[in-house]
């Protein structure tokens, strides 16, 4: 696989400031608070060299999910109801849920697999997967992939 090919999600914790700056500056010129690339990169801290380095290479998760299909493994506790929360989330954000695979719980601990078709009318994906993992009984979320 070529470097060109190759993509990761991160979470916004693990990225340098560098990145975080570059997709403040792309925000404030899609919000017309900055007209220029020059007033957007000032305003964050950031050299115009290093916007133009990076701004094709970093964005938002959501801003690039809209049409796709996104894949993700949730290690949850093996609690009544918490699986029709979890579901119930995703509803609630308009997307739509392809698959659901459970594994039988060990020493009270289920993984749930589910892959979510991300709809024009889906709300901010990352904000659902943050509202996910912040549910009581939810250890975590990996986002597998995305197509």
């Amino acid at each position: 696989m070529s470097d060109e090919s190759k993509y990761y999600v991160v979470k916004k914790k693990a990225l340098p400031d560098v990145l975080l700056k570059v997709v403040e500056a792309k925000k404030l010129l899609e919000s017309e608070k900055a007209v220029t690339v020059q007033e957007a990169t000032e305003k964050v801290g950031l050299s115009r060299s290093s916007f133009y380095k990076y701004k094709d290479d970093i964005f938002p998760f959501y801003d690039n999910t809209r049409g796709k299909t996104i894949t993700f493994v949730v290690q949850m506790d093996d609690e009544p109801g918490l699986l029709s929360s979890v579901l119930k989330q995703i509803a609630d954000y308009n997307a739509n849920i392809l698959t659901i695979h459970q594994t039988i719980p060990i020493n009270g601990i289920a993984l749930l697999t589910i892959s979510v078709d991300i709809l024009p009318d889906t709300l901010n994906v990352s904000d659902m997967l943050e509202n996910i993992e912040s549910m009581n009984g939810v250890h975590y979320i990996k986002i597998l992939g995305r197509e």
